[in-house]
């Protein structure tokens, strides 16, 4: 590991170079290719040297464990443990940004929020849902349009499309897909009892025009009057698109731009991200397993996570999480829990590549 991670240091090396030459500064498309491949490798790099200043630390201090002074020894002593392991947690996460890439996972993303079983109470959650999506992504700092959304009676929704654009936001709210459970006392129940509803989420990485090739012939488009809240345009001009993907069925729909142009163009996105999942699929039997185990049907029995507000906790049941302060999650404050995913689903891919050496 050690003759690959200082390849790997090499390679940084001559990428940090790069940046400064006159040819690659001029040359946008390269000095973009350049920055971006540095850029990858930063955290790798960086913790390995951390990795070497710890060992070489160690090194010392168990040097030092052989001075004449018995004070030297005994400080030597006291430090070694917490270096030991210091250098054993580096050594650890090495491996896990060793570890294969996803080629996703630097792609934007195409959210979709749906209600699923409990009716009403159920779609006033699924809203609660895309709220503390939306609000997580201003946190980060990370740009997001609404691209369609469906209301239901009770001031929740039946479904939500947005996209959300920047490097790398795949990665973070791949594990976000699946049923995701509340129990509550809806504000409708008069007798107190607490009720189960779920909705489902799906996190789709964002398909480019390389990845999907749509021939026009097969898309059949209409356009009709937008619905719900809006401006003046709502409900008085054809700005409304929906494309249906003829050979598959696949049927995407947008309505938040009063122009028809702008709309149908985010609905072609939609359309080709909806492509891009299903030929994932096909490609990657064990992906397609994993994705329909965590989507399912939308059944409260189908659980990846559970907001149980009486209890004021949230439980992630993949990977045995639990917080509280539901009131600062479902207002976005889900860092902590976006990254025990991370770190979790990485330390099993871990597990996995070790057990097939």
């Amino acid at each position: 590991m050690d003759e690959k991670l200082q390849e790997i240091e090499q390679r940084f090396e001559r990428l940090t170079a790069d940046l400064g030459n006159p040819e690659v500064i001029g040359d946008r498309a390269r000095f973009s290719q350049v920055a971006k491949e540095r850029a990858q490798l930063e955290q790798l790099v960086e913790t390995f040297r951390e990795y070497k200043r710890v060992k070489a630390d160690l090194e010392g201090n168990q040097a030092l464990l052989q001075d004449s002074d018995p004070d030297v020894r005994a400080v030597a002593k006291e430090e070694l443990p917490a270096l030991q392991d210091r250098l054993s947690r580096l050594n650890e996460l090495l491996k896990i940004l060793l570890l294969p890439k996803d080629p996703n996972d630097e792609r934007s993303v195409i959210l979709e929020v749906r209600a699923g079983a409990g009716g009403d109470e159920a779609g006033l959650f699924a809203a609660e849902l895309l709220r503390m999506y939306l609000r997580y992504a201003e946190r980060k700092g990370w740009k997001f349009t609404l691209m369609d959304t469906s209301d239901n009676a009770a001031g929740g929704i039946k479904d939500a499309s947005v996209t959300i654009e920047g490097a790398g936001i795949f990665s973070y709210l791949k594990y976000e897909s699946g049923v995701h459970r509340v129990q509550r006392v809806p504000a409708t129940e008069a007798q107190g009892r607490i009720h189960t509803s779920t909705a489902t989420v799906s996190a789709m990485p964002e398909a480019e025009d390389v990845d999907i090739q749509i021939n026009p012939a097969d898309i059949q488009m209409d356009v009709m009057r937008s619905t719900g809240s809006g401006g003046q345009s709502v409900n008085t001009t054809d700005s409304a698109v929906r494309l249906t993907h003829k050979p598959t069925g696949v049927v995407v729909k947008c309505q938040q731009e009063k122009s028809q142009i702008k709309n149908r163009a985010m609905a072609l996105k939609m359309l080709r991200t909806k492509l891009y999942e299903m030929e994932l699929e096909k490609q990657q039997s064990v992906r397609d397993a994993q994705r329909k185990s965590q989507v399912g049907t939308g059944d409260r029995s189908e659980k990846i996570r559970t907001y149980n507000f009486p209890q004021d906790r949230l439980t992630d049941h993949r990977i045995g999480l639990t917080r509280h302060n539901l009131a600062a999650v479902m207002d976005g404050d889900i860092e902590d829990v976006i990254v025990a995913c991370r770190t979790f689903f990485q330390a099993e891919a871990l597990r996995q590549q070790q057990a097939q050496a």
